[in-house]
């Protein structure tokens, strides 16, 4: 009856002396008999549901009663309110004078209409999406999906689909590289996933016109290094200072790329990524040796612009499966004096052996430090999220995940210890990777 029920009637009850709830009820189904006929004959109308249970609460104090009684039911109007005044006729409640008053006729669905507006509101104003894509948008999705379903494995490393089948390669550091050069239309790019290049990247370096793009930085300075001993390479291309290859643009991929070096032209040269530094501009940066030769005087041989088919796809990120070191030029010079740099930090912290853990920002500047056994419920703790962590100890699993997690750039530790599953998400350092000083 209740989940029927269109009307509930409440009336306040008095009497002088002692009654039940028994004695109310009885008084109304026994007073209201006969009384508005056969068709509003209350025990009528409960067995037919259209009037529910009387519902009675009475409270004896001094020798007198009082209660409330709730009647509810799926009359219409005029019917309920008829019913609701014959309530008042009652005089008597068992041996005792009394008297019964309707209060109130309460509309049930009225609430009911109250609580659908207040919800219906709530829907309104949190339920729907209000975003509408564009034509362009909804194309570019599509593509960029498309483009990231194509990343393949090649023995086992992220690669472009081309790869296997292209004349020239171009070898980036990890998964988010290829994903990113992919997205950009460079379909023939495979990840060497850490500075231990893969002999299956070594081999095809040498049956491939292959072209190292690196990280501008001392990790992909490793990666050359090994690159270059283990296979063949044929030119070199650089992100700008201190950048990944994963943060570059469309723009800025195709101009390292168009502005590659060949490799015999700065293979003699102590920092080559100076040499072959890509800036935006339209030629690489000149080579710091003023002596002239045949490869640096001229205009180096420009190979032809990578072709979407022919070359890799994929956005390489500098990823935290590197072995490799992210460190020089970390000390953003943000003043007077020289900025301090994550070689400064890795210094105090980890070749002093002081047991500690320091969290530092992008300028260079220490957020915090602490014990190294607190390093990882301190990061948890953190406001600002630091850019990268020097810490005395081993770099685990659980810290590595947690900087993660936070979007930590790197962590700089005195070893690394065992992992699962490195997170691509942040770059991984042992004290043996980082320089004693900016080179």
């Amino acid at each position: 009856m209740e989940d029927t029920s269109k009307y509930l009637i409440h009336a306040d009850v008095t009497a002088d002396g002692v009654v039940e709830r028994s004695d109310v009820v009885g008084a109304i189904f026994g007073q209201t008999e006969g009384l508005l006929g056969d068709e509003l004959d209350l025990r009528d109308l409960r067995h037919s549901q259209k009037v529910g249970r009387i519902d009675a609460e009475i409270e004896s104090t001094e020798g007198r009663s009082r209660g409330k009684v709730t009647i509810a039911t799926s009359l219409d109007k005029v019917e309920t309110a008829t019913l609701a005044a014959s309530l008042e006729t009652i005089d008597r409640v068992g041996p005792c004078r009394a008297e019964l008053t309707v209060r109130e006729i309460e509309d049930v669905r009225a609430a009911k209409r109250k609580q659908v507006v207040d919800r219906a509101t709530e829907l309104l104003r949190t339920g729907f999406d209000d975003t509408v894509m564009s034509s362009e948008e909804i194309l570019a999705e599509v593509r960029q999906h498309v483009r990231v379903d194509d990343v393949t494995e090649y023995e086992g490393l992220p690669a472009g689909p081309r790869v296997e089948e292209g004349d020239a390669i171009i070898v980036v550091e990890g998964r988010a590289d290829v994903l990113t050069l992919l997205k950009y239309g460079i379909k023939n790019a495979v990840a060497v996933e850490g500075t231990n290049v893969p002999e299956a990247v070594a081999a095809l370096s040498e049956e491939r016109t292959t072209t190292a793009f690196l990280d501008g930085d001392r990790g992909g300075d490793l990666i050359l290094e090994e690159l270059t001993q283990v296979g063949d390479v044929d030119y070199v291309a650089f992100a700008p200072e201190e950048r990944s290859v994963e943060e570059l643009g469309h723009h800025e991929v195709f101009t390292a790329l168009r502005n590659k070096t060949p490799y015999d032209a700065v293979a003699e040269e102590s920092a080559p990524r100076e040499v072959a530094a890509t800036d935006g501009s339209a030629t690489p940066a000149p080579a710091p040796d003023p002596a002239p030769t045949p490869e640096s005087t001229g205009e180096p041989e420009r190979p032809p612009e990578p072709d979407g088919a022919n070359v890799g796809s994929g956005k390489g990120t500098a990823t935290p499966g590197e072995e490799g070191t992210d460190t020089d030029g970390d000390g953003d010079d943000s003043g007077g004096g020289p900025a301090r740099t994550v070689y400064d930090h890795a210094t105090e912290i980890v070749r002093e052996g002081t047991g500690r853990v320091r969290y530092v920002d992008d300028a260079g500047t220490v957020i915090a430090e602490t014990d190294a056994g607190e390093a990882y419920d301190r990061l948890e703790g953190l406001e600002t999220v630091p850019e990268t962590v020097v810490v005395d100890g081993v770099v685990d699993q659980k810290l590595a995940d947690l900087a993660a997690d936070r979007g930590v750039a790197r962590i700089v530790g005195r070893s690394l210890g065992e992992f699962t599953k490195r997170p691509t998400a942040v770059r991984l350092h042992s004290i043996a990777d980082v320089a004693p000083e900016n080179p």
